[in-house]
């Protein structure tokens, strides 16, 4: 990603979405403007579907440096910019639109960089190739942890996800490193594994939790939950009981945001513990 102007100018972008007002993207967007001291905002954008086109095209006209994108326009997005980044591709949705100094428009997708981040922050040494990992759900998270993992070197891929002809569509991204299980062996699933993650909403509030045994998983592997509402879910709190590691859905939202604030204000932002509060207390 490339910054279309100078941090000093008024710099404008925010996120689309349908609807939008759930999202967290101003209060963090929001926080890094006031602390880096920039000139600009960051705005919610509620845009009907058949509106999106209108509203992608419009960005360079309205003076916007570039938004974010949100449910349920991701995969719509990919066919509305003028070049999509190859990560962006192979996820097939596009969460970060950055308008170019010629007024062109490209796609990115930092879902996958931001998860891979949050992982880091617990176990700065953690990579994907050090033993199986399960991931469970096969929808557009699933896609981007699949992905991160992927490219940082995941050899074992065991996907799991109620609906099977989702998990084998999801799995020819790289058939020779994602095997699909069916999802009544999903507790078997973890034995001998490194690292678990759930993209499903199952355990987010207002679903039911997820109904997933331990036992099997052993007491070094990481534990992984994209949920950031409520912070703790149930899967979680089992993984710490049992003293493995555990990482909340939050440090992803925070880290996805990183790259596409410096795309859109030219700065580099940072993920501190006052961020984190910040972006907690809206949860």
């Amino acid at each position: 990603m490339s910054p279309a102007a100078s941090p000093q100018s008024f710099r404008l972008a925010g996120v689309i979405g349908w609807p939008v007002a759930q999202s967290r993207s101003p209060v963090l967007h929001g926080h890094w403007l006031s602390q880096y001291g920039i000139r600009g905002a960051y705005l919610p954008l509620p845009v009907q579907p058949d509106r999106l086109p209108d509203a992608i095209r419009g960005l360079p006209a309205l003076g916007f440096s570039g938004c974010n994108v949100t449910i349920p326009h991701k995969p719509g997005v990919l066919k509305l910019v003028d070049r999509v980044d190859p990560v962006a591709a192979r996820i097939g949705a596009v969460n970060t639109v950055v308008v170019q100094d010629d007024g062109t428009l490209s796609g990115f997708n930092t879902d996958a960089y931001g998860f891979l981040a949050s992982l880091r922050d617990a176990r700065p040494d953690f990579r994907a190739g050090t033993g199986p990992i399960v991931i469970l759900g096969a929808g557009g998270a699933a896609r981007a942890v699949a992905v991160a993992l992927l490219d940082d070197g995941a050899t074992d891929i065991r996907l799991t996800n109620r609906t099977q002809d989702r998990a084998q569509e999801l799995a020819r991204i790289d058939p020779s490193r994602i095997h699909v299980i069916d999802w009544a062996r999903r507790h078997d699933a973890l034995d001998g594994a490194a690292l678990v993650v759930n993209s499903t909403s199952q355990g987010m509030v207002g679903y039911p939790p997820l109904d997933l045994s331990l036992d099997a998983l052993p007491a070094t592997a990481m534990v992984s939950d994209i949920v950031y509402n409520p912070l703790e879910t149930e899967l979680l709190a089992a993984a710490r009981r049992r003293g493995n590691a555990a990482v909340d859905g939050l440090g992803m939202l925070l880290h996805q945001a990183v790259p596409a604030f410096e795309a859109f204000y030219g700065v580099r932002p940072n993920v501190s513990k006052a961020l984190r509060q910040a972006v907690a207390a809206t949860l």
